[in-house]
């Protein structure tokens, strides 16, 4: 069975950075595509940014100027560097992989970690 496991959330002030690690272990397979999803409380699992194994990247429009995503195939991990991060941004972020469909839902993806918490303070 697959398990991902995050690491990196803590407290920030905003404009601060913060990067965030999901390493993947066990599976068939190591080279699968892998996101990041974000949920606040009160509302729904929002789409962050996803990265193939050779690399192609694709991101939300809420951050796609201020994150990076990348992967480490050596490692099984991805990355999230988050800039210039704002108060908005406060949620619980969640690492994903093997998606079946369109990467922005997340009914598509099969394996989830427990995720990390991100708190962007004013």
């Amino acid at each position: 069975q697959v398990q991902l496991v995050e690491s990196g959330g803590g407290l920030v002030q905003a404009g601060g950075s913060l990067r965030l690690a999901c390493a993947a272990s066990g599976g068939t397979s190591s080279n699968r595509p892998m996101g990041w999803f974000r949920q606040a409380p009160g509302k729904e699992r929002n789409f962050v940014a996803s990265i193939t194994w050779s690399g192609i990247t694709f991101y939300g429009d809420s951050v796609k100027d201020r994150f990076t995503i990348s992967r480490d195939n050596g490692k099984n991990t991805i990355y999230l560097q988050m800039n210039s991060l704002k108060p908005e941004d406060t949620a619980i972020y969640v690492c994903a992989r093997d998606p079946s469909g369109n990467y922005r839902d997340p009914e598509v993806w099969k394996y989830w970690g427990q995720g990390t918490q991100v708190t962007v303070s004013s």
